[in-house]
């Protein structure tokens, strides 16, 4: 590890890079709207909801990509095919949720409203006729669409900035990113219906195979190793990424499955309780329904999914979660999976700034507020 004068570096230059990644995804949405404006004075109303999107969030996924890069000897300055790669990403991100937020009806995304409520919204102050509900989640949906659409041109366009080689491999490591993400999702959705009939005996496992699926692989691992192979990194190399990057993902999944239910509204931008109001079987829902007494298991399980759940059965559900264990049996797994990261960032054979950059990002992924 470098010593601490390396952190206002590591500050400026990840600053850079997220500033030339944000002037490149303003620049190609820009674009994209004038096309857009070009069929109808209607259509760049996609366009604007998926900007705002794209303008927030930590920009995790592009930063590990930059630093993939890094690592395996990639041009270090910002403006590089790795930014494109980056907005790629971004905008696979904010594809996915715009649709999570439609399939766990969320109404709230960082503090403000989520796509789909947009457009509802914008039903009701135009009176236009029919369901507002029903035209802001079609609109919506058409929203994530065209931005998975636009994910893929970004990233075909940058392929032709890298090698033959490095190209097939990062176009091998984004198509089983997003089949992943989808795969996971199916499985989530699944195990809200289907969980409460096939019980709590492997409802950790199954929780914990939705994590990975769903988030881990394409919030931390994917990224890391797409930008290691876009810089004709080694097999060994791409397969420390993942040995890192991988229990990392875990573990920050697993801390937002907390915040879901334990977070302050104001640093995590979504209502307390949400997680337990869309009726998310989470690894904590799991060792709550394994560790609970009976009578307290049932009481989570039968309000898991109820739309307009009180504050007085969450504060219960969280005093049966911290009484019987689960709190403690998940923050022990946190603890384990983020062991298992720290372990496979000290073995990688990458450049001291480097390992800086991903030990301060692994830190700020697991030990978040937020």
């Amino acid at each position: 590890m470098q010593p601490k004068e390396s952190a206002p570096l590591l500050g400026r230059t990840q600053a850079e890079f997220i500033r030339t990644l944000g002037a490149e995804l303003q620049d190609f949405l820009a674009l994209k709207r004038a096309e857009l404006g070009e069929i109808s004075a209607d259509t760049p109303a996609l366009i604007d909801t998926i900007a705002d999107l794209a303008s927030g969030g930590k920009r995790m996924r592009a930063l590990l990509c930059y630093w993939g890069w890094r690592g395996a000897g990639g041009d270090p300055s910002p403006n590089t095919p790795i930014t494109t790669a980056g907005a790629s990403l971004e905008l696979f991100q904010a594809a996915a949720l715009i649709h999570d937020d439609i399939i766990d009806r969320s109404d709230i995304r960082r503090g403000a409203p989520s796509v789909h409520r947009q457009f509802s919204q914008l039903h009701q102050r135009q009176r236009w006729a029919l369901d507002p509900e029903r035209f802001g989640h079609a609109a919506a949906i058409l929203a994530g669409d065209l931005c998975l659409s636009f994910s893929e041109e970004v990233f075909a366009g940058m392929s032709s900035l890298v090698t033959t080689s490095a190209a097939n491999r990062a176009r091998r490591t984004f198509n089983t990113m997003r089949a992943e993400v989808m795969a996971g999702q199916y499985l989530d959705i699944l195990e809200e219906v289907a969980g409460p009939s096939r019980g709590p005996a492997g409802a950790v496992e199954r929780a914990q195979s939705i994590i990975r699926y769903k988030s881990a692989k394409y919030s931390t691992e994917h990224p890391l190793v797409l930008g290691g192979a876009l810089a004709g990194g080694s097999e060994e190399l791409l397969n420390g990424y993942s040995a890192f990057a991988l229990p990392l993902g875990e573990a920050f999944q697993l801390r937002d499955d907390m915040l879901g239910v334990f977070g302050d509204p104001q640093s995590t931008g979504k209502p307390a309780g949400d997680d337990l109001r869309e009726g998310k079987r989470t690894v904590l829902i799991g060792y709550t329904l394994r560790l609970a007494e009976a009578e307290d298991a049932e009481f989570v399980d039968q309000r898991l999914g109820i739309p307009d759940l009180s504050e007085t059965d969450i504060a219960q559900i969280r005093r049966i979660m911290t009484g019987c264990g689960a709190v403690s049996a998940t923050e022990d797994l946190i603890e384990r999976y983020s062991s298992q990261a720290f372990t496979a960032l000290e073995a990688l054979q990458i450049d001291d700034f480097t390992s800086l950059a991903l030990h301060t990002m692994a830190q700020a992924a697991v030990q978040r507020s937020a």
